[in-house]
């Protein structure tokens, strides 16, 4: 089953999709991976909806990936008495450790990590901002505030500080538990949330070990003063528009989804746009223009992935959100400027085999040109390809199912899973056929292959072979 388009989609599954059959729905009309959120459900739950994402794998035609996003350290308040507290301008609040039920004068925060990073004057946010509270006084184990935007609130819930790092580790111990269940299950994406320094995805790769690709969830303003080295440790990138949305001016948002698109695209990694891209068809089976146009325009960035979560998770109309971002991917793909966009700021080659990768991209302008094949046994080899956007798509050939499920979130790749080729010779007859059975050539177009030698050694691509798919 090949896509007409080159931008992948990241579905959500929960209590509305995670049955098989409807993954398999879901994958047929254009999911490429699935995202299991750890922020609720057990982990039987969890188990059942990655053993419905494999086996809806077997009978789709092409390598399906689960990704299983941690919680994370989200910071939430205690209870209130009543289960609820209405909160008015202008009076005070006081925040303190203790566990006791709350009021509209006073509640818990069970974080000494938020005392620790408040100040006099700084702003605390509740329930996603609805609630904004600055601090006149505080110290190891309160802070006094005045609320300047009041609401109603209830328990449990979240508490952000813009501008303010908090010491606090990314991974917790719900988290530590959470992934290693979820490698036990073979997952193939990790995401970290809540990343706020280099160091928080060296603890995770730490505890990986490489048997999954991880990903850093850019939801606090102060990950972006560590960027180049947070990526330098991870192998995708998500801008999480909910939380980043909180502790950013509405209009920052924008410009730093543009910031984390391009900073991934020249780095060669994936990077996924998420949050609030069709939110209405969560109870709507048509999406709002002013999505549509939100979709559209990551897709003309050059995401590598849109990302599903409501939506398809616990949505009314999980199939048709997942239906309406294919077409409108797709409608951006056909789109006579968007190759102009896509080609507008290639990556500067800083390796020989980025050279020789980038050289595959020029000659592939060729119209005689059908598509790409890299042979990888890492994905490397296609990832850097997809760096540099040809328009043609690649196929990704590889021994590992492992490394086909990865390969399933980049730009424009078809992952499949064939035998190790014995020499250059059967690495092209293997490339050509391929081809030709996934309707990628028809018999006398030009294939682009791109391999490294010796064979089954991860490492750089070094060959690159000009074959034509056989007539009949």
């Amino acid at each position: 089953m090949i896509r007409a388009r080159r931008a992948r989609i990241v579905a959500t599954l929960g209590p509305a999709s995670r049955g098989v059959d409807k993954v398999r729905e879901l994958a047929l009309a254009g999911a490429d991976v699935f995202r299991v959120n750890f922020s609720h459900g057990t982990h039987a739950d969890h188990a059942k909806t990655i053993a419905s994402v494999r086996e809806a794998e077997a009978s789709v035609g092409r390598p399906l990936a689960v990704l299983a996003d941690l919680q994370g350290p989200k910071i939430r308040l205690g209870v209130f008495a009543d289960g609820i507290a209405r909160l008015k301008s202008g009076h005070h609040l006081r925040l303190d450790l203790s566990a006791e039920p709350g009021d509209a004068s006073r509640i818990g925060v069970p974080h000494p990590e938020v005392f620790a990073a408040l100040r006099k004057g700084a702003i605390v946010l509740l329930d996603d901002g609805k609630v904004r509270l600055r601090v006149t006084d505080n110290g190891p184990d309160f802070a006094e505030t005045v609320v300047e935007a009041g609401d109603q609130l209830s328990d449990h819930k979240g508490l952000n500080l813009p501008g303010l790092a908090i010491p606090i580790p990314a991974l917790t111990d719900k988290d530590r538990k959470d992934l290693a269940f979820a490698l036990n299950e073979g997952v193939d994406w990790v995401a970290l949330s809540f990343v706020q320094r280099a160091s928080d995805m060296a603890e995770l790769r730490s505890l990986v070990q490489g048997r999954a690709n991880v990903l850093a969830k850019i939801e606090k303003p102060s990950a972006l003063e560590s960027l180049d080295e947070i990526l330098d440790l991870c192998q995708a990138v998500m801008v999480a528009r909910g939380d980043l949305g909180v502790e950013l001016a509405p209009e920052e948002v924008p410009v730093v989804q543009k910031q984390l698109v391009r900073a991934a695209r020249l780095r060669g990694i994936p990077v996924i746009v998420a949050t609030q891209m069709l939110e209405s068809m969560t109870h709507s089976p048509t999406p709002t223009r002013a999505e549509a146009s939100d979709v559209a325009g990551a897709v003309y960035e050059g995401a590598d992935a849109l990302m599903l979560s409501a939506e398809s998770a616990a949505g009314d109309y999980p199939l048709e959100a997942v239906s309406m971002m294919d077409r409108i991917i797709t409608r951006v793909e056909r789109d006579p400027r968007w190759p102009e966009l896509m080609r507008a700021e290639y990556p500067v080659e800083d390796a020989d085999a980025d050279a020789l990768v980038a050289a595959a991209r020029k000659a592939a302008d060729a119209a005689s040109t059908a598509c790409l094949a890299a042979f990888t046994t890492t994905g490397q080899t296609a990832l850097r390809l997809a760096r540099e956007r040809p328009l043609q798509p690649t196929l990704a050939l590889t021994p590992s199912l492992d490394t086909a499920r990865r390969m399933a979130l980049i730009w424009g790749v078809e992952p499949r899973v064939v035998a190790e080729p014995s020499d250059p010779e059967d690495l092209t007859r293997v490339a050509l056929e391929q081809a030709v059975e996934m309707n990628l050539a028809d018999p006398g177009q030009r294939v682009l292959i791109l391999a490294g030698l010796p064979m089954g050694k991860p490492g750089s691509a070094n060959i690159l072979r000009i074959a034509h798919a056989p007539t009949r």
